[in-house]
C-alpha cells in the first residue's frame, strides 16, 4: 500500500499579509543617514496613496452620475473630499522639518521633483485642467505616458457632471455636452445659465454643485498649503527638478478646475 499524501495546509491570512507589510515597509529606502529623510520618504509615499484613492473614487462617481445615482454620488464625493482634507493636513507634519534639517539630504533627490508626480497629474486631467505639455516631462513609451495620454483623452468629471445634468431634463448647451475633452474646461456664460437655474429650482442638485466647488477649494488650499510649505522650507531657492521653485509653483495657484461653479456665484 503506497504511502498517503497529505496535503499542506493553506496559509492562513494575516493582517500583514493581507497589506503586504513587508514589501510595503522595505520601500523606505533613505539615500543619507539624516534622520528626517525617512519622514520626506514616507510623507510622499502616502501621498501617493491618497492619489491613487482619490483617482479611485472619481471612476466611481463618474459612474455614479452615468447612472443618475444623485445620493450615491454625493457619498462618493464626501468621501473624496473627507480623502482630500487628510493630504491637505499632511503638510503640518512636513512642516516640522526645517530648512536645515531638509538641506542636510536634499542634494540626494538629484533632479527628482514633485512635478513628476504622475498621479497628481492624473488628478488634473481627471478634474478637466488638461495641458498636452504636461506629457514632455516623460519619456515617450514609459508607463507614466501612456496613463496621462489615457486620461487627456478621457472625459472629465466635468464632462460627465454635465451629461448628468443633461439627463436630469437641464438645458446644458450642446457645444458644452460636445467640447474637446482634449482641451481644458473654461468659463461658459451659456453653461453659466443652465447652472443658475439648478441652484434656483433643484436643491438636491445644486448640493451636487456646491460639493464640487468644495473638491476644488479643497484641490486650491493644497496648492496653496504646498507653495507656502515650500516657501518656508528653500526659500527661493531652485527646485529640485531644476524649476524656479516657489515661483514655479505660485503661478499654480488659484486655477479652479470648475470655473462655472465660481463664475455664478455674483448672481445667486
Amino acid at each position: 500500500m503506497g504511502a498517503v499524501a497529505w496535503n499542506n495546509p493553506p496559509e492562513e491570512l494575516t493582517y500583514g499579509g493581507y497589506l503586504e507589510l513587508d514589501a510595503l515597509l522595505s520601500l523606505q529606502r533613505p539615500r543619507s543617514d539624516e534622520h528626517d529623510e525617512i519622514l520626506f520618504i514616507v510623507i510622499h509615499q502616502v501621498y501617493e496613496l491618497w492619489f491613487k484613492e482619490i483617482l479611485h473614487e472619481l471612476q466611481e462617481l463618474e459612474h455614479r452620475l452615468a447612472a443618475g445615482e444623485l445620493p450615491t454620488a454625493l457619498h462618493t464625493l464626501k468621501r473624496v473630499l473627507t480623502v482630500l482634507k487628510l493630504v491637505v493636513a499632511q503638510t503640518d507634519v512636513l512642516e516640522t522639518m526645517t530648512p536645515i534639517d531638509f538641506d542636510a539630504f536634499r542634494e540626494r533627490l538629484e533632479t527628482a521633483s514633485g512635478s513628476q508626480s504622475v498621479q497628481f497629474r492624473e488628478l488634473e486631467f481627471a478634474l478637466g485642467m488638461k495641458d498636452e505639455r504636461v506629457l514632455a516631462e516623460f519619456p515617450e513609451g514609459s508607463r507614466e505616458r501612456a496613463a496621462l495620454e489615457r486620461r487627456l483623452a478621457e472625459p472629465t468629471l466635468w464632462d460627465a457632471f454635465l451629461a448628468f445634468l443633461d439627463r436630469s431634463g437641464y438645458a446644458v448647451p450642446r457645444p458644452a455636452l460636445e467640447r474637446d475633452v482634449i482641451a481644458p474646461v473654461t468659463e461658459d456664460p451659456a453653461v453659466q445659465r443652465t447652472l443658475i437655474d439648478v441652484y434656483r429650482e433643484d436643491r438636491a442638485t445644486a448640493e451636487l454643485c456646491e460639493r464640487l466647488v468644495d473638491l476644488d477649494e479643497g484641490v486650491q488650499e493644497w496648492r496653496y498649503r504646498h507653495v507656502k510649505m515650500v516657501e518656508r522650507t528653500i526659500g527661493q531657492k531652485r527646485g529640485t527638478g531644476g524649476s524656479s521653485g516657489v515661483e514655479f509653483l505660485k503661478r499654480t495657484l488659484f486655477r479652479p478646475a470648475f470655473p462655472d461653479l465660481w463664475a455664478i456665484r455674483s448672481e445667486l
